[in-house]
């Protein structure tokens, strides 16, 4: 069983290898039959989806784009490894970032509709809780221990608890503000791959390389000289971006073209 599974994984890397290789010659058709084919060999692996997706953005076939990007939000939502796979294999080149924005906005409409959920859900508990707070203040005793009338303060002051504590249990999903840390210096959208320079400002690196190579070879902050080669991959910016959108998702909409 272990040499049959083996085999299967082997023969999807090389009909992704024929894909690759298909559309790197712009062969899309052949590029899409030979990432079908390692997807039905091996459905679990999110970069056969990604690789296929690519080339659908490529026939600008937005319906399948965004079909298989869901597909790798499934295999692998947190963290959007698959993307990274392709970046480390041809770090210079811009498939990965034409196909970002059709993942970001199905990951944000599986946000939206998760959110959606949770806020039905919190709203029909909120509306229990202030049914049973009623209830339980109706079968109170009118009159305090000392006979004085029971303080309309008191009641008052529930209900704005209990306001308080739903507001709370809403505030990852209310959108607000990405903090600046996170956010590109030019772009001010938040980071996928950012890059720090030698005078310690940090960058998307795709937006960074499109400046060095059509504005000029410097910082475009501090204008001292750059090279591309001095670029280094910021990786605990990365992380922290990854992890806040992981806890807001309402994050992935910074395009206005959403």
């Amino acid at each position: 069983m272990a040499t049959d599974t083996a085999s299967v994984a082997k023969q999807a890397e090389i009909s992704r290898h024929n894909g690759n290789v298909a559309f790197k010659k712009e062969r899309l058709g052949a590029a899409i039959d030979a990432y079908t084919e390692a997807i039905t060999l091996c459905p679990d692996v999110a970069v056969y989806w990604s690789n296929r997706a690519l080339c659908y953005f490529k026939r600008k076939d937005w319906e399948r784009v965004e079909q298989d990007c869901r597909n790798v939000i499934q295999l692998d939502g947190s963290s959007v490894k698959a993307f990274d796979l392709e970046r480390s294999t041809n770090p210079d080149g811009d498939m990965v970032e034409d196909v970002w924005q059709a993942l970001a906005k199905a990951k944000y409409l599986e946000w939206e509709l998760s959110s959606s959920k949770r806020a039905w859900r919190l709203q029909k508990l909120k509306d229990e809780c202030e049914s049973a707070l009623i209830l339980h203040q109706s079968l109170q005793d009118p009159q305090s221990e000392d006979g004085s009338q029971a303080s309309s303060d008191d009641k008052v002051d529930q209900f704005e608890l209990l306001n308080e504590v739903f507001s709370k249990a809403l505030e990852d999903d209310t959108p607000s503000e990405v903090p600046d840390y996170l956010c590109c210096n030019i772009t001010l959208d938040i980071f996928q791959d950012p890059v720090i320079t030698p005078s310690g400002f940090t960058y998307e690196k795709a937006v960074l390389l499109e400046h060095l190579e059509k504005v000029g070879n410097f910082d475009p902050i501090t204008r001292q000289p750059l090279d591309k080669d001095e670029l280094i991959p910021n990786l605990a910016i990365k992380g922290a971006a990854r992890a806040f959108l992981k806890e807001h998702g309402w994050a992935y909409k910074t395009n206005p073209a959403f």
